[in-house]
């Protein structure tokens, strides 16, 4: 491969626009579940208020630095990364949450878009490996493996 077709990190430009792309759309859906969760956060009542207002605090300061990572890796590609709400709401599979309260409703909804994110990561994950883009590779990796210990946990909150 001439190193014409090598972005600035020694990536083929095609490849990582392809990476770009999809690390878009996988920040517009951080964007849409951060701010879903700040609204479980603010408004869950109920007899497990205290417990599930920690969880969701939690939980959304890590999407934030998640989202942060996600924006500086797509930097780091060559590309920019959406940074407009309406280019959120427009990308995002992960649809805005409006008044919910209800503690397992909102832990339902969580599991829901971590089901979302999870396939969206492993499709970076294979994307990622067939060009050698270890970066992003192991971000996605990361993200999975933290995402599953989630998922686990969140479920057991329903039983």
């Amino acid at each position: 491969m001439s190193k014409s077709n090598l972005n600035q990190i020694g990536l083929d430009v095609k490849g990582a626009d392809q990476l770009i792309e999809k690390l878009n759309d996988l920040l517009a859906n951080y964007q849409v579940f951060y701010q879903n969760t700040r609204g479980f956060h603010w408004n869950i009542k109920g007899e497990k208020f205290f417990e599930l207002h920690l969880k969701f605090e939690e939980l959304y300061n890590d999407l934030q630095l998640k989202i942060d990572e996600i924006a500086e890796r797509i930097l780091t590609l060559g590309g920019t990364p959406l940074h407009a709400f309406a280019d959120y709401l427009n990308h995002a599979e992960i649809k805005p949450v409006q008044n919910m309260t209800h503690g397992p409703d909102c832990v339902k909804n969580i599991l829901e878009a971590f089901k979302t994110l999870l396939v969206k990561e492993r499709v970076l994950l294979d994307l990622s490996a067939e060009i050698n883009d270890e970066g992003t590779n192991a971000m996605a990796s990361d993200y999975i493996r933290e995402q599953e210990k989630l998922v686990w946990m969140y479920s057991a909150y329903l039983k």
